[in-house]
């Protein structure tokens, strides 16, 4: 299911899922072509106690709105996407909507501008507005007050225009004066390739050709620009429909299945130290999951298929409310429009050190639902009179048809209800009628009455008043602008006037100073990173700065700590390393430390070293950060010093603690290095170290630092491989030191070893024994492991036949050996598990491929024959213990309940209870059907030929972490990847009806459906 909305979880469909569907039961009510909100949509609501709501605007006036805005003289324009999901045809417009007879209901509309393909949001700037329709963001301007845009200005160009759930959207101004976009990278749908398949250019001014511009697509980035300026950046995150600024310029974000998150670290913190890899710039904050539960109270909901049911999945429209109106504890809260489940979401904010928490306000209850299922709300707006502003697209079908069953796309449906469309008003019950309709003046005030309006508690006019007093840009505001941030009563007034003098150039050191020592974090946080804009103008900030190093803030620490990154003194450093040892265990402010230039690592590593605590981990990783970011840079005189203080052996425990860290960031930097020829001299050094050291991690970082570097055969190697041999033969050597030695054995071409490791692979040894056993057979270059094992199969264990079948996955000749004994009946298809079936079903070989696909997928009339034969479960009494032993036993190795009993790999299983039992049973036989968001597969190539399958877990500008089921991790840097590629294909595995009978089946789906 998806939509340009969100990006609902992705499906892979055939004809088997409209045979599964009728299977299951018809989810679609006979009577949903029939709006249950046209005659009286008010009814249809229930909404938080104490408020209100209104409905402001509806059909024929206006359909399909998506966004709207309220510019300074109270003219609301509202933006109409008829196109969606699949028409390009250029119906998209922006209305002017009025009340004439001041009742509170619009009653007029006028075209501003049309023509548009698939406009989805709309700000206003200068005279006119912004509007984002991809590829372009549009300027529009109405120059004779006739209510129609005469001007229309492309401002900028090159982002894709493709699944219309990726494309740009939400032009939000921040305090900082910048226009920030909502944008992340373009998914090419499989069905829509030619409409919808464009991935975009490099993104610039037309106009400007001199003017910055941004890599194709900005990279998948969001992006911000200042028009005026010609300015344009990428952001280090990315969002999906919207994105919200907090009252001290805080960015959170939006995806379909998660509900909230917050960027954490800039752009510009990240790139000024390239060694630094990091994978993430964002923190998911919500305290209730990711896809939270959700409570909807649709009566005769229509989803498509097997569409997540019960938790947040088409999350967009995040909005912070600003609008000064609200009582607590909605007085600091976010809005999320769920469209799916016709509801929106509340949540509160609290501080959580360098970041924030998102809690629940009503345990079981939403801020607004309805029993509608036509309600769509997709975006919200903060109005004039502090009202929460609430947009309903009201379409009958919301999710894409790239994502649905055939017969819905050809039932004439996708555009029912595209004539109809609703904004609703929510206020605190007892509030006056919105007085913004009648016309406001904000556009004709005076400066003095402009910069009063900065201390105004709601968002609307402070940020109105903002961009207005910039727009003129004339010294006469200066004065009073300063007085505003001298202002004592209004901490807001003080902080939009400092960013109001940033904007026109009039921000002097004194009044940055005076903001330094404020007594509200907030703006001391705002202050140092307007401090840090000025230190080539105004050098004397840089030590201002170093007063706010005791500060009792979290943030405002985080915030110094990143500034100081790029102020390479010895007082500056100092600072630095104070504030990374207060919040070390911070993983952000162990980042944000790293991330200064990489020139001034060695220094910090020594300091970390020398105040190393053995009992607390994040001294350890900090070590391997450090060492890994030199590694990747310094000279090999450096790393040499690096290697040798790292295996001789330490006069204490805390020595040696801190030493296999050393080494192994040492061994991780290296990788990036083009080659690493010049540290063959440390090889006996290394061998020694593995057979002598006493340090079980300095061990095991001296194998990896030798894996990096090769190993020479000498004699000394030949020597060392004999007593590896006689060590790891050796029943009464502890089992650790055994394992090392057979791995040593590995670094080299073992042929001559195999008799004595096949001795190993024996049900008498230990299961790490014969593993380190396999692998090292596995690392002669031919097929001698791949013939033992198929002579050996019947007698291997379960977990030794597991990673047996990792020794198949090398090279092309191997594959074919094991497809070969798999058609044969050698090796059952249960032993090769899910993950792997992917990567042989995604290999390059294409006949391999094929063949693979045969051999390991099941035919469509299997799959159906299954769910058939499972029916019955359906009508046997569960056992909820029994389901829980299931689940242990069957499900619990990839899924959690709730956050717990389990393993955080797959979608948390706890919401599922909303499902139908009938809805439950197809996605277990049949996993593909509904691929949750976040969890498709999706495999990387690298420019050295190898290759990675897994969930994508993290990402940034600079890199990728991918994730698989056997919860291996790794982090790529992006200018390593040849190709990224979605599978589309569930990293759960089918065929779980061979290990559940029907009755456990029954058990397992009581089990989940029990909401507990």
């Amino acid at each position: 299911m998806s939509v340009v909305f969100y990006n609902g979880p992705r499906k892979i469909f055939y004809s088997l899922i409209i045979t599964l569907t009728i299977i299951v039961g018809c989810k679609n009510n006979a009577n949903s072509d029939s709006p249950a909100g046209t005659k009286d949509p008010l009814s249809t609501f229930e909404l938080e106690k104490g408020f209100k709501i209104e409905l402001i605007a509806a059909e024929p006036l206006i359909s399909d709105p998506v966004d709207m805005e309220i510019d300074e003289y109270g003219r609301l324009y509202v933006v109409e996407m008829h196109g969606y999901p699949l028409d390009k045809g250029g119906s998209g417009k922006i209305k002017l909507v009025s009340d004439s007879n001041a009742d509170g209901r619009m009653d007029k509309s006028t075209v501003f501008a049309d023509g548009l393909t698939l406009p989805n949001s709309i700000m206003r700037w200068k005279k006119g507005v912004l509007v984002t329709d991809a590829p372009y963001v549009f300027y529009f301007e109405d120059t004779n007050n006739d209510g129609r845009a005469e001007i229309k200005d492309t401002m900028l160009t090159g982002f894709a225009l493709s699944n219309p759930q990726h494309n740009l959207n939400s032009p939000v101004l921040g305090i900082d004066n910048w226009i920030y976009l909502g944008h992340e990278g373009a998914v090419t749908t499989q069905t829509y390739k030619e409409e919808f398949g464009d991935p975009g250019t490099e993104i610039y001014y037309p106009d400007h050709p001199a003017s910055p511009r941004l890599e194709k697509n900005a990279s998948g980035r969001s992006v911000r620009f200042r028009p005026d300026q010609h300015l344009l950046e990428t952001t280090s995150s990315n969002t999906q429909f919207g994105h919200s600024f907090d009252t001290w310029g805080h960015h959170f974000l939006v995806s379909n299945a998660n509900h909230i998150i917050q960027e954490v670290i800039e752009a510009s913190y990240l790139k000024r130290n390239p060694q630094l890899l990091v994978s993430k710039a964002t923190q998911s904050i919500s305290d209730h999951k990711n896809a939270a539960e959700v409570f909807p109270i649709t009566k005769n909901p229509e989803h498509q298929l097997l569409t997540d049911v019960g938790v947040i999945t088409s999350a967009c429209g995040i909005t912070n409310y600003l609008g000064g109106a609200f009582p607590a504890p909605f007085d600091s809260v976010t809005f999320v429009a769920e469209p799916v489940s016709n509801l929106v979401h509340v949540d509160r904010i609290k501080d959580s050190g360098v970041t924030f928490t998102a809690s629940r306000i009503q345990p079981n209850k939403e801020f607004l639902a309805s029993t509608d299922s036509w309600f769509r709300p997709v975006n919200m707006y903060i109005g004039p009179d502090g009202a929460l502003y609430v947009v309903d697209y009201y379409r009958q079908i919301i999710e894409h048809p790239e994502w649905m069953g055939e017969e819905v796309v050809k039932s004439g449906k996708l555009y029912n209800g595209s004539d109809k469309g609703r904004i609703y008003r929510i206020t605190p019950t007892g509030a006056k009628t919105a007085a913004w309709i009648k016309g406001l003046r904000l556009g004709d005030a005076a400066n003095d009455e402009l910069i009063q309006q900065l201390a105004n508690p709601n968002i609307w006019w402070r940020l109105n008043a903002q961009r207005l007093l910039v727009d003129k840009a004339g010294k006469k505001v200066v004065p009073g602008l300063i007085e505003m941030a001298k202002n004592t009563s209004s901490p807001l007034g003080r902080l939009h006037a400092l960013w109001t003098l940033e904007g026109i150039g009039e921000l002097t050191q004194q009044v940055i100073e005076q903001a330094l020592k404020d007594p509200v974090a907030g703006i001391r946080e705002n202050a140092v990173k307007l401090a840090e804009l000025h230190f080539s103008t105004y050098p004397a900030l840089k030590d201002a700065l170093l007063s706010l190093k005791g500060d009792a803030d979290a943030k405002v620490r985080y915030q110094l700590l990143c500034s100081l990154g790029s102020v390479n003194t010895n007082q500056a450093s100092s600072i630095r390393n104070a504030l990374l040892f207060r919040d070390i265990n911070e993983e952000w402010v162990q980042i944000a430390a790293l991330s200064a230039s990489s020139s001034q690592s060695a220094t910090l590593l020594k300091v970390v070293i020398d105040s190393f605590k053995q009992d607390v981990p994040a001294y350890a990783s900090l070590v391997e950060r450090l060492s890994t970011m030199i590694a990747s840079s310094e000279k090999p005189e450096v790393i040499h010093q690096l290697i040798q203080r790292s295996v001789t052996p330490g006069t204490n425990l805390q020595a040696a603690a801190w030493q296999g860290p050393l080494l192994q960031g040492v061994a991780q930097g290296l990788k990036n290095q083009k080659t690493q020829s010049s540290y063959k001299a440390e090889q006996n050094l290394l061998i020694k170290t593995i057979f002598e050291n006493p340090s079980r991690p300095v061990r095991a970082a001296s194998l990896n630092m030798l894996k990096v570097i090769g190993l020479e055969m000498e004699p000394s190697v030949k020597k060392a491989k004999e007593k590896a041999v006689a060590i790891a033969g050796n029943r009464e050597t502890e089992e650790d030191k055994r394992v090392e030695a057979i791995n040593f054995i590995a670094l080299s071409d073992p042929a001559s070893e195999t008799g004595e490791l096949k001795k190993l692979i024996s049900p008498e040894e230990q299961s790490s024994i014969q593993v380190a056993a396999l692998r090292a057979l596995s690392a002669i270059p031919d097929n001698t492991v791949s013939q033992y094992l198929l002579t050996r199969w019947r007698d291997l264990t379960p977990e030794i036949r597991n990673e047996a079948i990792n020794t198949f996955m090398g090279d092309s000749i191997r594959i074919k050996i094991l497809l070969d004994a798999i058609e044969g009946g050698k090796i059952p298809t249960s032993d090769i598990g899910w993950p792997r079936s992917v990567r042989l079903m995604a290999q390059k070989d294409l006949k391999l491929r094929e063949r693979a696909r045969k051999l390991l997928t099941k035919d469509e009339s299997e799959r159906i024959k299954v769910n058939k034969q499972y029916q019955h479960s359906l009508t046997l009494k569960g056992d909820i213990d029994n389901g829980k032993t299931v689940f242990f036993k069957n499900c619990s190795s990839c899924h959690q309940i709730r956050n717990d009993l389990g393993v955080n790999f797959g979608p948390d299983l706890g919401t599922i209870h909303n499902w139908s039992p009938e809805a439950i049973l197809a996605n277990i036989l049949a996993p593909n059907l509904s691929i949750s968001s976040g969890f498709d597969l999706w495999s990387v190539e690298l420019k050295d030929g190898s290759s990675f399958q897994g969930i994508i877990f993290t990402e940034t500008p600079a890199a990728i972490t991918l994730k698989n089921a056997g919860r291996e991790e790794r982090t790529i840097k992006r200018a390593d990847i040849k190709s990224l590629k979605a599978l589309n294909m569930s990293s759960m595995p089918s065929g779980l009806e061979k290990q559940i009978n029907q009755q456990q089946m029954a058990d397992l789906i009581a089990y989940l459906k029990q909401n507990k």
